[in-house]
């Protein structure tokens, strides 16, 4: 039998993109499975409760990903 799956969001960071249905794709602080937060970017219902397929980074990895997209010409 599977474990228990569990998240806790955190803190909410902000709303990258609106999708349809209410779904967006956000940038928030997610606890997973008890474990200490961690940046999660990914799609997720209006309550909450269901989530779509994203990557989560640790602060790091999100400070180096932050320096890489300053250095980038978008």
């Amino acid at each position: 039998m599977a474990d228990e799956f569990s998240f806790e969001i955190v803190q909410s960071l902000g709303i990258v993109a609106e999708g349809k249905g209410g779904w967006n794709i956000e940038l928030n602080l997610v606890s997973w499975g008890g474990r200490p937060a961690k940046y999660d970017i990914r799609s997720w219902s209006p309550d909450h409760q269901k989530m779509g397929k994203g990557s989560t980074f640790t602060k790091e990895e999100i400070v180096a990903l932050k320096a890489l997209l300053q250095k980038t010409e978008l």
